[in-house]
């Protein structure tokens, strides 16, 4: 029987172009978003790059110093000069005192620096014009608050839900993958957005789920790839690979791949699964010796040191 449906390699040129147009526009956004992560969580501790400690500081804190302190040695280290963090730093660390905010140049460098972005008109981030709201910033930095974070929670699930549900409608035109696959990729995004939000809040109770964080960012962004890759490559690439010798286009990747399977002697699916579930299961013995020996370690070492520098602040040391 003849399968009948609509497939992207047979639409009209004005809907292929609409379709690329907006995959293109939307994988470079995906990209500046990515770059946007690197110049705020992933200067958390000061240093450029994405690190479990970047997702510690920005959802657990850094429970050793304050939010302020932490904020000028991290993301805002490059607003001020080394020798104005240092004053503020200073005046943080004698007590934050309020007679001295203007003696020790505290509010000059606060106005000249800060309040152009930190003002009562900006939304979401402390209002340093008014000293009581900067002197909360002193206490112990504990990460992100649970209202920002209800607030970036909702904005990530309704914004990156739309986007992948217009990225997997286009996705699901495509003939190359089985119908399994296509549900699978289709479904992953969610799957991961889903625990993306949740290993925030996580995070924000233990530092040991920041793993989760960027384990969810991954596989987002595989499932991201692969429908963007195959959608493009059926609308305009498939013509010249998917034919045969009759000038016959394949249905499905299935009966493509079948083809080529046989050739090796996997014909059998019984063969097949039991070839995947060998290296199935050496890979999860490869994974699993790896997490005890390299991952897990490091987050025990990490939470020890967090405890330890929680106590020596507790003991006022």
């Amino acid at each position: 029987m003849t399968l009948n449906f609509s497939n992207l390699k047979d639409l009209d040129l004005p809907v292929k172009v609409l379709f690329t147009g907006y995959l293109t526009t939307v994988a470079v956004g995906y990209f500046f978003a990515l770059i946007q992560i690197l110049f705020t969580h992933g200067m958390a501790d000061g240093q450029f790059g994405l690190s479990i400690d970047d997702i510690v500081y920005s959802y657990y804190g850094n429970r050793s110093g304050t939010m302020l302190e932490t904020k000028l040695n991290g993301t805002m280290k490059d607003k001020a000069s080394e020798q104005e963090r240092f004053t503020i730093i200073q005046w943080v660390r004698d007590g934050a005192d309020k007679d001295k905010y203007e003696d020790a140049g505290i509010k000059q460098i606060i106005e000249t620096r800060c309040v152009m972005c930190h003002s009562s008109e900006a939304s979401g981030i402390p209002d340093f014009t008014d000293v009581e709201t900067l002197k909360k910033t002193t206490e112990q930095d504990e990460g992100a608050t649970f209202s920002s974070l209800t607030r970036v929670s909702h904005i990530h699930l309704f914004g990156i839900s739309f986007i992948f549900m217009f990225v997997g409608l286009i996705f699901s035109f495509a003939e190359t993958p089985t119908t399994l696959y296509k549900c699978v990729a289709i479904g992953m995004p969610y799957l991961f957005l889903l625990i993306d939000i949740l290993s925030w809040w996580l995070t924000k109770i233990s530092p040991m789920f920041a793993w989760l964080v960027i384990f969810a960012g991954m596989g987002m962004g595989v499932s991201f790839i692969s429908m963007w890759v195959i959608s493009l490559f059926e609308m305009w690439v498939f013509k010249t690979v998917f034919l045969n010798k009759q000038g016959e286009r394949y249905q499905q990747w299935s009966i493509y791949a079948a083809s080529k399977l046989k050739t090796v002697g996997l014909d059998d699916i019984n063969s097949i699964i039991k070839i995947l579930g060998k290296h199935i299961t050496t890979i999860s013995e490869l994974a699993c010796k790896f997490w005890m020996t390299q991952i897990w370690p490091l987050f025990k070492k990490q939470l020890s040191k967090i405890k330890s520098e929680k106590n020596k602040l507790d003991s006022g040391e």
